[in-house]
């Protein structure tokens, strides 16, 4: 028979064995996210197009909260992740248009 201590050991590894295959995937989907916002960007410069678009900026906030109540996910938490990346490909965005 296992320990409580030990076994809580185990569980722990467990655990940080998943968040640390999550964080890869989620690094993985960004960088695929970026790559396609960086397209995006390059084709906004090339047509002299805004590097903001605040109507699908929106769409985008409330269809993530959406998601993130139904992921039983903090809504408010998914705004705000959603608005920091939004802000860092607006600058990307911008880099492209000088």
């Amino acid at each position: 028979m296992t320990d409580p201590v030990t076994r809580a050991a185990e569980l722990l590894k467990d655990h940080r064995k998943s968040i640390d295959r999550l964080d890869s995937i989620l690094v993985y989907t960004l960088a695929e996210r970026f790559s396609h916002t960086q397209a995006v960007g390059k084709l906004k410069a090339e047509h002299d197009l805004p590097a903001s678009d605040p109507a699908r900026e929106a769409a985008q906030i409330a269809r993530l909260e959406e998601l993130a109540e139904k992921a039983d996910l903090d809504p408010k938490f998914a705004k705000k992740f959603l608005n920091f990346i939004i802000q860092e490909v607006i600058q990307h965005h911008n880099k492209h248009k000088t």
